[in-house]
């Protein structure tokens, strides 16, 4: 597993002790954490490939939460973000749900409510970039399909049989079901069922 493989949670808040704090509580159950002290210093080492989760203060001096999430979503970033608020701030925490957080929580904090998000958030981040990786490998298949596997995966996607496949291309329900096999081994999958579930998984339509 190489360091961009191996889920990180990313701390960032302005408060030192805060930071320590939640590190040495994520490396208490085998996590992995980086703290940052600012939202700069956070934003400019951030990978969006780096599977994994921030916890997020809403108010830090220089740049608020908010703003940092605004960064990530130009960005274009999945990867789950968790604030943390002061009682006072709880609207901006509000807000920041809006901005697409996945879960906020007040200071002081449960140990143990902090790490249920964190595992929640990490479980989320590694179901979609899975599901990211499934369609990046459809469309690595996809481009080592013939014209006319093309041709007869359209039709099986939509639900027909090769002798449905076979008459609208005008071809031989031998030569559709041929076809068919040879391009369901391309995608390594068993069955159509499979096939129209990667697909779905990918982009939806194809």
């Amino acid at each position: 597993m190489t360091v961009w493989q191996e889920p990180r949670v990313f701390v960032v808040d302005d408060d030192a002790a805060v930071c320590d704090s939640i590190a040495e509580l994520v490396e208490s159950v085998g996590l992995k954490a980086e703290v940052y002290g600012s939202a700069l210093e956070f934003l400019d080492a951030f990978r969006p490939e780096c599977p994994g989760c921030v916890v997020l203060d809403v108010r830090m001096a220089e740049m608020s939460g908010l703003v940092v999430q605004e960064r990530l979503n130009a960005l274009g970033a999945t990867t789950p973000v968790i604030v943390l608020t002061a009682h006072g701030d709880v609207p901006m925490a509000v807000q920041a749900m809006k901005a697409g957080a996945v879960d906020f929580l007040q200071k002081p904090y449960r140990d143990q409510a902090l790490l249920d998000s964190i595992n929640a958030a990490l479980s989320s981040d590694a179901s979609m970039r899975k599901t990211n990786a499934s369609a990046g490998g459809f469309e690595q298949c996809l481009a080592l399909l013939t014209e006319r596997e093309r041709e007869v995966l359209d039709h099986l996607l939509a639900g027909r049989t090769n002798k449905q496949t076979a008459r609208a291309l005008g071809i031989s329900p031998r030569t559709a079901e041929t076809h068919r096999r040879n391009l369901m081994r391309k995608f390594g999958v068993g069955s159509a069922t499979e096939l129209m579930s990667l697909s779905a998984s990918s982009s939806g339509e194809h």
